[in-house]
């Protein structure tokens, strides 16, 4: 975006206004939920959970949109967003399938999609400028979106500098079971040095737990920083997860529900020592809809915001 402005002594100058793109993960199944929680509505005026990511992304200066879709639902998705954001912001269609991998890797069997990290590799063709990713059915807040515009506008697109913003693992949990997080490490300086995606995090009779690699169940500081899904990227980030995938899906062949998630490519970028990732600590309770007895309480957060 172009403005044009005039000084007193009548030279013009033009000054450019850098936007990032909003990436939404909206490719999910919702086995947990029991449906596509991405277009259910949460308020009387058939608002979905992405309405409200979209609003505040706006205000926060975004201006596209990437929604990771499958084809299955695009036409009924088109319907929903098509209009609402006409004239606002512009907006891209990518599709995350199951045969979006080298033919040898196809699996008949398979169903569910090949995870967040696979999503991401999707969007390379449509992505020339920085830009943040997040989940379709989790609630950021304002806040959120305030800050990672902002290290979004200010970092050189040619650069290794990420960032994602974090949470208070307590302020991120389901009264109703298990929750997937991402554990961080982040050092003095406020950078992050590893993330470990968690793919069971529960509260068993008023502890928080967290199931490790053998699959038992060990509690976890409350206070961990988590991801939510919330990263910040610049378009070099497509460098690392090409070949980290292939490597994944010679590892996993067979397994019908293995998935690529997302912090794989930001712990190989780590690795690289050529990139890093800056942590923007939120204080925001999050909520969001994993279970679908998750609805009443979103719906009722959202009311108190209104």
């Amino acid at each position: 975006l172009l403005f044009f402005t005039q000084t007193p002594e009548k030279h013009i100058i033009m000054i450019k206004i850098n936007k990032p793109t909003l990436v939404i993960l909206a490719a999910g199944m919702g086995s947990r939920y029991g449906g596509l929680k991405q277009m259910d509505t949460f308020t009387p005026e058939g608002d979905t959970i992405i309405d409200f990511s979209l609003f505040d992304a706006i205000q926060a200066g975004f201006g596209k949109v990437v929604f990771i879709i499958r084809k299955s639902f695009q036409a009924e998705f088109k319907a929903i967003f098509d209009k609402k954001l006409a004239g606002k912001v512009e907006v891209v269609y990518v599709f995350q399938e199951l045969e979006n991998v080298p033919e040898q890797y196809i699996n008949p069997e398979r169903v569910k999609p090949w995870g967040t990290g696979h999503a991401l590799l999707m969007t390379k063709d449509v992505i020339t400028e920085n830009f943040a990713i997040i989940n379709a059915d989790d609630f950021y807040s304002r806040q959120a979106f305030d800050a990672i515009a902002t290290q979004l506008r200010n970092t050189d697109k040619n650069s290794y500098d990420f960032s994602m913003v974090a949470y208070s693992l307590k302020n991120t949990v389901s009264d109703n079971g298990y929750v997937s997080r991402g554990e961080c490490t982040v050092d003095e300086n406020g950078f992050l040095t590893d993330v470990v995606e968690r793919v069971r995090i529960e509260k068993i009779e008023g502890t928080l737990k967290s199931e490790n690699e053998n699959g038992e169940m060990l509690p976890i500081d409350e206070n961990t920083t988590v991801s939510m899904n919330f990263w910040g990227f610049t378009p070099k980030c497509f460098e690392f997860g090409d070949e980290l995938f292939l490597d994944f899906l010679e590892e996993n062949q067979g397994k019908l529900k293995a998935e690529f998630y997302l912090p794989l490519i930001v712990n190989k970028m780590l690795e690289s020592k050529k990139a890093s990732v800056k942590v923007l600590q939120s204080d925001s309770k999050w909520f969001g809809v994993t279970y679908s007895d998750d609805k009443e309480k979103a719906q009722k957060e959202i009311n108190k915001l209104k």
